[in-house]
């Protein structure tokens, strides 16, 4: 499992950008991860992720510490920002190639995931373009590739849905389910509170960097919507 326990991280010593966070998430979850602009989303995502430093707490992944056994528990995770940036100066699948390369994938696999998903995200024809001549959407989607190259047990993913054509968009939830069925763990912040309720087994919502609900998706939101339960809880601040 992916086990987040009292995890705090505060930029300047004196607020909390994220406070004594607990979450557990396993195998076959697709977790959905809420909360207002500022309310710590993306920086709880990039303590997981290993880029950003945590004060307090533990995370671990499948057993090995992200603080102290970075290396091992990155292996076997796939993290998305919420902003595409990726080496603008490769090709796409210079770009592909290098991060298959970094996850030791054979040729045969990775020759044979670029082919799935290029033909099922519709960009075959832009792999040998500079990544600097692609469209927002389209760096979206290699970055989404490179993420899935490696056949990844934990996904982690900051707004994927952002800047995805309607069709991608559907595509990337298909693989989701595809995932989950393999038993990956997928953890996803989102603004997108519909797809949130329809796509997640499981919620959380985070609250100026606390958590304040959590749990399935049908008991945190009862007979109401995901969306009224969320202004609900940003109103009782």
């Amino acid at each position: 499992m992916l086990k987040i326990v009292n995890v705090s991280k505060s930029y300047d010593k004196k607020k909390k950008a994220i406070d004594q966070i607990n979450l557990e998430i396993y195998p076959g979850d697709i977790y959905g991860f809420i909360g207002h602009n500022g309310a710590g989303k993306t920086t709880l995502l990039k303590a997981i992720a290993g880029i950003l430093n945590f004060d307090e707490g533990e995370i671990t992944i499948f057993g090995k510490s992200i603080a102290k056994d970075n290396l091992e528990a990155k292996k076997v995770m796939a993290y998305i920002p919420d902003n595409p940036d990726v080496y603008e100066s490769l090709t796409g699948i210079q770009f592909l190639d290098f991060i298959a390369d970094a996850y030791d994938v054979s040729l045969e696999k990775r020759n044979n995931l670029i082919k799935k998903y290029a033909q099922m995200f519709e960009i075959e024809s832009v792999l040998n373009n500079p990544i600097s001549s692609y469209s927002h959407g389209m760096k979206q989607k290699v970055v989404i590739m490179s993420a899935l190259i490696h056949n990844p047990k934990v996904m982690l993913l900051d707004e994927p849905f952002v800047g995805l054509d309607p069709k991608a968009s559907y595509l990337l939830k298909e693989v989701f389910h595809e995932l989950v069925a393999q038993g990956t763990l997928i953890f996803f912040s989102t603004h997108v509170l519909e797809v949130a309720e329809k796509l997640c087994n499981k919620v959380a919502i985070i609250r100026n960097g606390k958590i304040v609900a959590n749990g399935l998706t049908l008991d945190v939101i009862k007979d109401k919507s995901l969306e009224n339960i969320f202004i609900d809880l940003l109103n009782e601040s």
